[in-house]
């Protein structure tokens, strides 16, 4: 498998011959999607062009209620929701705010991670959330958590989100855009390999083997 971040909370994913794309924002973007993910309907994780864009007759995509009313053909999800691809399992989960962030503009309605299961590995997309107590029944070996703080959970949070979570690799995301910069990342990377997890922090537009 490959992924690519495209930057703040937007990944590409290459896993086998199917192109998955997450919270398609920002970046560039050249590939046709076979499956676009959306966390939630804000601006800055869901942008209708760069969907049209991508999308190829037979793409499926996944979202939100928010998102799926926007999309055409986009199928609505609540939290909860498991086995919604046939070539790949993803299960949609919670992610809200908590009364401890800052700016809590994320309710447990409008919005889900995901959890993508492959062959090879299990990769969990936070989307936009607070340390919530749900990330105890996260299994996954690989992780991509907001670190910018504000509106999403902090370094340090996010640190703790991953030891809780004990996947082989984490990843940060939701910096450098909008909230937070490159030391939230920083900061991340060294407090989560305190407990002995590799962490990547992928340079934005390149491809990384995982």
């Amino acid at each position: 498998m490959q992924l690519k971040w495209l930057g703040h909370a937007s990944f590409e994913l290459k896993i086998g011959n199917l192109i998955l794309y997450i919270d398609p924002y920002a970046g560039e973007y050249v590939d046709k999607a076979d499956i676009i993910l959306i966390t939630h309907a804000h601006y800055d994780h869901f942008s209708r062009e760069i969907v049209e864009k991508i999308r190829k007759e037979n793409t499926t995509i996944i979202g939100p209620a928010a998102v799926a009313s926007q999309i055409d053909g986009c199928r609505s999800v609540i939290a909860g929701e498991k086995g919604l691809l046939d070539k790949i399992k993803v299960q949609a989960v919670p992610a809200y705010n908590t009364p401890d962030t800052p700016r809590q503009t994320h309710s447990k309605e409008e919005g889900v991670g995901f959890v993508i299961e492959t062959d090879e590995y299990s990769i969990y997309h936070a989307g936009d959330t607070s340390f919530i107590p749900e990330m105890k029944d996260i299994h996954a070996d690989i992780v991509l958590l907001p670190v910018g703080g504000t509106y999403t959970m902090d370094a340090k949070q996010a640190a703790e989100a991953a030891k809780l979570i004990n996947p082989k690799i984490a990843i940060p995301m939701h910096y450098g855009r909008i909230v937070g910069t490159k030391d939230s990342a920083l900061y991340f990377k060294e407090l989560v390999e305190e407990a002995g997890i590799t962490v990547q922090i992928p340079e934005k537009g390149k491809w990384e083997e995982m």
